[in-house]
């Protein structure tokens, strides 16, 4: 009986990639779970070498297709959602494909809120976990939520998975102690501190005694070097460590990392700090499972960027950058990233409120935008509240030429024209914005479709 309705959900993914609906990733896990609720249970069971979770709520997309990169480079068979379809039923229909040769390894990058019954089902022999930002909260709620449902389901697997965790940020470094087969990974390098914690930073207080953290080191939202000075709880000292950082603005940054292998001498193609920890999280996870040092440099130092994340195209005979941004932490990190270019910056802003993004755009005034002050040449904003995006950078004090485009097109187009047209143009949606542009993109014949 699975066989037939295994049969039917790998038509309806054959029909969808035809159709050019996104590559079929969220339809036929739907049916298939609809006709069997088991199946991914069922279908895990078919990966020879088990299953690999990555979840968080920054990077975990980029993360994933990292750790790909370099299993694949190890000669691993691969079992991915490569698309980013990340809830259960998109977990589903990328196991179609397993069972269908031998030594294969299963690697899903799974959304926060997913991840227990995910797991539950998936049976992992490792789950990475990078973070926990402030992220959708008409969705997800408070991150004290979500970090007790991870904390039950890691105190449910202790000494049946193994735990690669970012030690710098304390919701997730808390979930490892007093556990079995920990890993954690984390920033060493001191020269990329900031002056204080953001303001948009989330986890300061102590998840033991309740009191606030002491920062030696700010690295990103509430990541770093921290400690309670009331209960003495500290942040763990990282097996994977970045010990010198580099960053190169926008084309990418040089990493010495420690690994318990040896020293990993990295140039990583994808730029910011906020890659750097996510080449960290791959480099552990994939040395846990039996990667070299030599071929995580490898496939680190050719990785290509994941969908939207860093794409780099040519559009009217301009670059066009096209860099994610959902929440605070974030977009801070984009934002700094990009003052660390040359001259002034041209940008397309795309804000919607779908639910896949979100309905609370709140938001956007916890993100720094004032960091664009007297730094960017041109804005254009679009997007279902693209008018609310505008007011933002009014109130940040962003003196640029700003133009306010509801239809997405048009708005691109106007963006590309507008500028200095020999400097690339940096393009920051939302996730369903990111979509649409996506889908434009292919319309036009300067981005593959997710199907091809």
């Amino acid at each position: 009986m699975l066989r037939l309705k295994l049969a039917l959900a790998r038509t309806l993914r054959t029909l969808s990639r035809r159709l050019g609906r996104r590559g079929g990733t969220t339809l036929p896990g739907r049916v298939l779970l609809r006709l069997d609720p088991g199946a991914i249970a069922v279908l895990g069971n078919k990966l020879e070498r088990g299953s690999v979770v990555v979840s968080a709520t920054n990077g975990k997309t980029t993360t994933s297709a990292m750790l790909a990169s370099v299993l694949e480079a190890s000669g691993a068979e691969v079992v991915h959602n490569r698309a980013g379809s990340n809830m259960n039923w998109g977990v589903a229909t990328a196991l179609l494909d397993a069972g269908r040769s031998r030594d294969q390894i299963g690697l899903f990058e799974v959304d926060e809120a997913w991840l227990t019954s995910v797991a539950r089902d998936l049976d992992p022999s490792l789950i990475l976990l990078s973070n926990l930002f402030r992220d959708q909260l008409d969705r997800y709620g408070e991150l004290e939520l979500l970090a007790d449902r991870w904390a039950e389901l890691v105190a449910e697997r202790d000494g049946r998975s193994t735990f690669v965790l970012n030690a710098d940020d304390p919701l997730v470094a808390d979930l490892g102690r007093e556990r079995q087969r920990v890993v954690y990974f984390g920033v060493e390098d001191r020269s990329h501190s900031l002056e204080s914690l953001e303001h948009a930073s989330d986890s300061k207080r102590c998840r033991n005694c309740g009191h606030e953290y002491t920062y030696d080191a700010v690295y990103l939202g509430h990541l770093g070097r921290y400690h309670c000075p009331n209960c003495g709880r500290t942040r763990p000292s990282p097996q994977v460590a970045a010990e010198r950082v580099t960053l190169h603005g926008m084309s990418g940054s040089d990493v010495r990392i420690a690994t318990p292998a040896g020293p990993i001498e990295l140039s990583l193609p994808l730029p910011g700090l906020y890659n750097v920890y996510n080449a960290l999280a791959a480099t552990a996870a994939a040395l846990e499972l039996g990667a070299t040092p030599a071929q995580v440099r490898a496939a680190l130092s050719e990785f290509a960027a994941a969908f939207g994340r860093v794409e780099r195209l040519q559009v009217g005979g301009r670059e066009l950058a096209i860099l994610l941004v959902k929440n605070p932490a974030g977009a801070n990190e984009v934002l700094r990233t990009l003052t660390l270019e040359d001259g002034a910056l041209d940008l397309w802003i795309a804000l919607n409120d779908g639910i896949a993004d979100g309905r609370d755009i709140s938001w956007i005034w916890d993100a720094d935008f004032e960091l664009l002050a007297g730094r960017a040449r041109t804005i254009t904003c679009t997007g279902t509240r693209a008018e609310e995006m505008a007011l933002r950078l009014k109130y940040a004090g962003v003196n640029a030429s700003l133009i306010v485009e509801r239809e997405l097109a048009r708005s691109l187009d106007s963006a590309v024209a507008n500028g200095n047209g020999g400097a690339p143009l940096y393009a920051l949606p939302t996730y369903t914005a990111l979509l649409e542009l996506r889908d434009l993109l292919a319309d036009r014949g300067l981005a593959k479709r997710w199907s091809d």
